[in-house]
């Protein structure tokens, strides 16, 4: 199984536009060992050239064009996603399908039916799209039963429901109901292992734990450092938590819990611009990388 990383920021991205935080500044300065991230989206093959598209960022244009398989060039109009994966209906996570609204068909996207609840009345991106070419919707069910996606050759799909937080729009916002985001388990039947990816969680149920810990690779949440992070930058009045992310530092946080784990290589995704592990020479990158924990960045490759 190849997973390669499209984008690894969190809404917004890194730097975001209109943000001068100290990460922000800096990078645009050049005074900081990082490097720039698109907002977070993956992209998964089991068989080197039919992709699996996990959620579709507002920058899905560029990163499709930084990874030559996004287009094979088989056609005049072509394309190596065979179909979209949503895992919520964020903005970051789902804008981009109307940059794909170009496509020779509808896209067959899988999700659940209260992401699709999302975007069919709160922000009716769907019944955009039905102008253009449409979506086949194929719903999801939370019951953690394995699915399969054609074409998707060698590899097993479970949804696995995550308490986090519904977007600003939707109908469960503050009352969130099971699918209003979840996390993918992917198996590759040629090999046995698996990946859990999630890149927004709010709270570490055991469930959740179980499959982590099962896993070959964890591509998880690791949007703050702390809390209170951009209530103390200044940039707004919620805490992470009320936003339904599981800060890292913390107790009971992504650190601490990835740190328990065993078997899994562990990487950080969906990173937003204010967490200080976007300095390699700061000191909690350093703790991260002394407790077997990476962060990602837009292009990685992984192979399992």
């Amino acid at each position: 199984m190849h997973i390669h990383l499209l984008g690894t920021g969190a809404g917004g991205g890194f730097p975001q536009w209109n943000c001068n935080c100290d990460n922000c500044r800096r990078l645009r300065l050049g005074q900081i060992k990082s490097s720039p991230r698109t907002q977070s989206s993956i992209t998964i093959s089991g068989n080197g050239e039919d992709w699996v598209l996990f959620n579709a960022s507002p920058d899905i244009r560029a990163q499709l064009e930084s990874f030559p398989p996004m287009q094979p060039g088989r056609a005049i109009r072509d394309t190596g996603i065979c179909a979209i994966v949503l895992c919520d209906a964020q903005i970051d996570h789902t804008t981009g399908m109307v940059i794909l609204r170009e496509h020779t068909k509808p896209w067959d996207v899988y999700c659940t039916a209260s992401v699709h609840e999302d975007l069919t009345t709160g922000y009716p991106l769907f019944n955009v799209l039905s102008h253009f070419r449409g979506v086949n919707w194929h719903e999801v069910k939370t019951d953690m039963q394995p699915f399969t996606i054609p074409k998707a050759d060698n590899l097993i799909f479970t949804a696995v429901p995550l308490k986090s937080e519904a977007p600003p729009f939707s109908p469960h916002r503050h009352n969130t109901v099971p699918g209003d985001n979840v996390g993918y388990r992917v198996e590759d039947t040629s090999s046995g292992k698996n990946l859990f990816y999630a890149p927004g969680l709010g709270t570490m149920e055991p469930h959740v734990l179980e499959y982590m810990r099962d896993a070959d690779v964890v591509l998880v949440d690791g949007t703050v450092w702390t809390n209170d992070e951009m209530s103390r930058h200044g940039i707004s009045d919620k805490l992470a938590s009320e936003m339904g992310h599981l800060d890292q530092s913390g107790k009971g946080g992504i650190m601490e819990t990835l740190s328990g784990l065993e078997k899994p290589r562990k990487i950080l995704i969906h990173i937003n611009n204010t967490n200080p592990i976007l300095d390699e020479e700061s000191q909690e990158y350093t703790q991260l990388k002394q407790a077997g924990i990476e962060v990602s960045y837009d292009g990685m490759d992984i192979n399992i």
